[in-house]
């Protein structure tokens, strides 16, 4: 019998009554191995309903029960990584050492969240005039909800809702449909650690359950990472509907490697960055702008790199490099490769019919490489999210930078160089939250935000770090006069303080 995930509302496991379900399989087998129910709007209203009674005694609780409980939870996700990273590999299909390495990014932001108690410090002014005081303090907004991608489906809901209930608030989780069963699991384990009933809520579903809580009047807060047109569609309604809202989008990151840099390094950076997670990650360099007459050298150097990969089932130890979450994703990649030579690209390296022996109908896909790709190209135009890199040709830095803020997108980006003035000069110059140099994947750390420019974000907040707690808390400012016994007569002090004020 195929297994069903359910969702996670109220502290339990409760089924889902839609009758509605999809299929979930196994990404190297092509197997259909569990069934996920997918909610309809009244399960959604549930969910947030038991968020909502939740919040009335966690919206009040104390930084200290906030924090021990979060203390228990880092230490039940430390000590089920494994499991974890098992579901994730089972459903999405990455190498189990990916698995554990976005287990650990995840684990990052909980222990952020550990600290949240500084995190929250308001500010005080004494005195600004006569014996009066300004206080400033930040508070929980209430129920808020995450909606997350299938490819990073234990990290990225962990990039939300440990920062938002530390904050105080609420949270209802909608995963990716294609791979569910990381997020059930982080629930359990928050529940196990004594989050209390309601505070976190799983509901899991298709476009009818992303509408019911943009919809939903009782939801605060929208945090969304996924593609750059869903992410301007959250962005649209959910703010029409008087939400606050971070939507994060695609990405086309350029990686700019100058005359001086070094090749090797370069060359080893762009081949772990574009095809590690097989490309399936909006941080992936899938753009190499080389400067000069270094093309030709960079590219062998790449392309000697890439034929070593090995490509096998993500719970075999000796593979590098897993195949795609679902065929029909598998196919679209491949006709990006297919289509680029009759666009001006010189295909260097064609993945498209790789197969695996034992493993053949899998969702298979081997590493591709283009080179003197034309920006006009949609293998150039488009966020591929596969194991496909560009490598484009220009003649000097003014060059490659011009190029580059052309695009679209500005989610992330990377120079290499030996010269210091020289990356100076691109980190100013270069439109694109986050910078790399001589770091081809420039993801922050837990305490800085992750974030975007362009087509890459819509809302004025990156996700964690200082961006994350002012987004999921919103401030207060109180101005305070209390008489001084000694010399207000009494009756008098509100006429002082009407004078004061106006």
């Amino acid at each position: 019998m195929t297994k069903t995930v359910n969702h996670w509302i109220g502290g339990r496991t409760v089924e889902g009554t839609s009758g509605q379900y999809g299929p979930v399989t196994d990404p190297a087998t092509g197997a259909v191995t569990t069934q996920v129910a997918l909610a309809s709007v009244a399960e959604v209203d549930a969910a947030v309903a038991a968020a909502k009674a939740a919040y009335t005694t966690w919206g009040t609780s104390s930084l200290a029960q906030r924090t021990t409980v979060l203390f228990r939870y880092r230490a039940l996700l430390d000590a089920h990584r494994d499991e974890i990273a098992a579901l994730i590999t089972a459903e999405h299909g990455k190498v189990h050492s990916d698995a554990l390495g976005e287990v650990a990014r995840g684990l990052e932001i909980v222990e952020l969240a550990c600290g949240i108690t500084t995190q929250l410090k308001g500010e005080l002014s004494t005195q600004v005039s006569n014996r009066v005081d300004v206080s400033s303090i930040r508070q929980s907004l209430g129920v808020v909800a995450g909606i997350t991608p299938f490819n990073f489906p234990a990290m990225v809901p962990m990039w939300m809702f440990p920062l938002a209930i530390a904050c105080g608030n609420t949270f209802v989780l909608k995963p990716s449909e294609k791979d569910p069963s990381a997020a059930n699991l982080l629930a359990e384990l928050a529940s196990e650690a004594g989050l209390p009933d309601g505070v976190l809520n799983v509901v899991h579903g298709d476009k009818i359950a992303v509408d019911a809580l943009l919809d939903h009047p009782d939801v605060a807060a929208v945090s969304f990472v996924g593609s750059t047109p869903i992410a301007r569609y959250i962005h649209a309604t959910a703010s029409a509907n008087g939400k606050r809202v971070q939507a994060l989008g695609g990405a086309k990151n350029h990686m700019l490697v100058l005359p001086d840099a070094d090749l090797d390094a370069a060359a080893d950076a762009a081949v772990s960055a574009a095809y590690g997670s097989a490309g399936e990650r909006c941080m992936a360099i899938s753009a190499v702008v080389a400067v000069g007459a270094i093309g030709d050298e960079l590219v062998a150097r790449i392309r000697e790199r890439a034929e070593k990969i090995k490509i096998g089932p993500g719970n075999d130890p000796t593979s590098e490099m897993g195949p795609l979450i679902t065929a029909a994703h598998r196919d679209k990649v491949a006709s990006y490769v297919t289509g680029a030579a009759a666009q001006g690209a010189e295909v260097v390296l064609d993945g498209t019919g790789h197969t695996v022996e034992g493993f053949e109908d899998g969702h298979w896909i081997g590493l591709s490489l283009l080179d003197k790709v034309s920006t006009d190209s949609d293998a150039y135009k488009d966020e591929i999210f596969g194991p496909v890199l560009c490598v484009l040709r220009v003649e000097s830095y003014e060059d490659g930078v011009a190029l580059m803020n052309a695009s679209p997108f500005g989610n992330g980006t990377a120079i290499f160089t030996r010269d210091g003035g020289a990356a100076r000069r691109f980190q100013m110059e270069i439109q694109a939250g986050m910078v790399g140099v001589n770091v081809p994947i420039p993801v922050p750390v837990g305490y800085h935000s992750f974030g975007g420019w362009k087509d890459s974000l819509f809302g004025d907040h990156h996700i964690y770090g200082n961006d994350g707690v002012h987004f999921y808390t919103r401030g207060k400012v109180t101005t305070t006069r209390w008489p001084d016994p000694g010399r207000d007569a009494p009756g008098r002090a509100g006429v002082v303080l009407w004078r004061l004020l106006v």
